[in-house]
């Protein structure tokens, strides 16, 4: 079973797919994070990379994550890149993923692909407003990836904002549950969980605890 979980920076859905997790199981569940196939950059100078356009679906390395996804569908287990936020570059850590009864895929482009939008069960949109997205974005790249203020703000008004609305925002119309920030996300959380539970106990004629 294959849920995707959409929305644009800071909308939530990472935490929304960790809870999931939690709740179901990891021995149940992998967690296949959009972010970790981005493009490597090594070979551009490192201010060329921060102003490189992170929010364009060229900047995923697809051919990659598509096949990982059909490997796992396939149930074998994938090697997925481990991606340095802070100097945009793939490091040499390799994560090793093996194939569980339920894959979540999460990541601001998955619904601006038809080949991953094929693969998915269950279409999951959090729909967060802009103000509180960009609020959590600069907070995020604040504290944990270093970067200055300016330099954030700047990249949400040149790519992030422009590109929300002209690929994640669109992507919406491919959702089957729509999540809107601010709800009780417990709820929904539960919701798929038991959308999960129910589909593994008719697979596998067992529930899971």
């Amino acid at each position: 079973m294959f849920i995707g979980i959409c929305g644009g920076t800071g909308s939530g859905k990472t935490t929304i797919a960790r809870s999931i997790v939690d709740a179901v199981g990891g021995e149940n569940v992998v967690l296949v994070e959009q972010d970790s196939y981005y493009r490597n950059l090594a070979d551009m100078p490192l201010d060329e990379r921060h102003q490189a356009n992170f929010d364009h679906p060229d900047a995923i390395d697809s051919e990659m994550l598509v096949n990982h996804l059909l490997r796992l569908k396939q149930g074998l287990h994938v090697e997925m890149p481990v991606y340095d936020m802070v100097t945009h570059t793939r490091t040499d850590e390799i994560k090793r993923i093996d194939p569980k009864p339920v894959v979540i895929v999460e990541g601001i482009l998955i619904f601006s692909s038809s080949r991953i939008l094929d693969l998915l069960d269950i279409r999951v949109f959090v729909d967060t407003p802009d103000d509180v997205r960009l609020i959590r974005r600069l907070r995020r790249d604040i504290t944990e990836r270093g970067r200055p203020f300016e330099r954030t703000l700047e990249q949400y008004e040149k790519t992030i904002r422009p590109m929300h609305f002209e690929f994640v925002e669109p992507s919406k119309r491919h959702a089957d549950i729509i999540i809107p920030e601010g709800s009780n996300t417990g709820i929904t959380v539960e919701f798929l969980c038991s959308l999960v539970r129910e589909k593994m106990t008719s697979s596998n004629g067992a529930g899971v605890s």
